[in-house]
């Protein structure tokens, strides 16, 4: 059972709540429109989770062989890190995130041949931006392009592929409405990247808050805090969410106190602080969907 723990906290499990809100915000824009099946929902969930953690464990392993994990890693200060604990080798960890991107074509092909070769582009383009993330040649993290990447994936690419399954056509108010939860997703990197500045220039890595320096980085990370509530507020009073989805705003309180923290000092696990921001901003949403389709 150990065995199992382990390779479930490797995984990064807590980080797939950000994945489930980006399928359930597609799907339920779907059902909304009028179409919603559970069945294509769970295989596209399922799929997704399993990219999410494939993901994660291949970056691990990257990070680890390129040297830039090693146990002074601020992350390993406050999460499990097996890898760099010596609870598997790294060959075991590239094949095990191998394992799992050969789970997600299955699923990914079984949803192509029955809703459309669309979804196939997509997987192509999310499997390529999973791998490529840490992997050579192109090793974007390391160019300051992470940011945009995790926007671009939990944003409109998983919102809009999540509603083409259902729909087999895509949305344009989807679109739209994966643009504010898409950039909180990308905000957990950037405070990531922000905290670790000293870490990544001593390993010559260039991320975005390096670039455009620490102070800018905290005022970029604010600035989306807030154009992402004024957009679900925007959207609710323009049509393209129903005004259920102003219950979005009960989370506002949670972003205020993060952005108090920020601005003060940006402490070990500020990841996963703004990963709990993104939890309650999504959950709600989510169920403001719900709410839109019962009542």
């Amino acid at each position: 059972m150990n065995i199992l723990r382990d390779w479930f906290l490797a995984s990064r499990p807590w980080s797939f709540t950000m994945t489930t809100i980006s399928v359930s915000v597609g799907g339920g824009l779907a059902a909304v429109d009028g179409a919603f099946s559970w069945n294509l929902y769970l295989i596209t969930l399922f799929s997704m989770i399993l990219l999410h953690g494939a993901t994660n464990l291949i970056n691990d392993y990257y990070d680890v062989k390129s040297g830039v994990d090693r146990m002074d890693v601020p992350t390993a200060k406050y999460r499990p890190h097996p890898l760099l604990e010596g609870r598997f080798k790294p060959v075991q960890v590239r094949n095990f995130s191998f394992f799992l991107y050969g789970l997600v074509l299955i699923g990914g092909l079984y949803l192509a041949v029955t809703r459309g070769w669309a979804i196939l582009i997509l997987g192509m383009i999310g499997a390529g931006a999973s791998l490529f993330y840490t992997a050579p040649p192109f090793k974007y993290k390391y160019s300051a392009l992470g940011e945009f990447s995790v926007f671009l994936m939990w944003g409109p690419l998983m919102v809009e592929g999540a509603y083409y399954v259902q729909r087999q056509q895509f949305s344009q108010e989807a679109f739209w409405i994966s643009i504010p939860f898409g950039a909180l997703v990308a905000l957990v990197l950037l405070i990531n990247n922000i905290r670790d500045i000293a870490h990544d220039k001593r390993n010559s890595i260039r991320t975005l808050p390096i670039i455009i320096g620490k102070e800018n980085g905290i005022r970029l990370y604010a600035i989306l805090i807030i154009m992402a509530y004024l957009a679900i507020l925007v959207m609710s009073l323009l049509g393209l969410l129903h005004l259920w989805s102003l219950i979005v705003l009960a989370s506002l309180p949670l972003a205020l106190r993060l952005l108090r923290q920020m601005e003060h000092e940006v402490p070990d696990d500020a990841d996963a602080r703004t990963a709990q921001l993104d939890t309650a901003f999504g959950a709600l949403l989510v169920l403001s969907l719900v709410l839109e389709n019962l009542i």
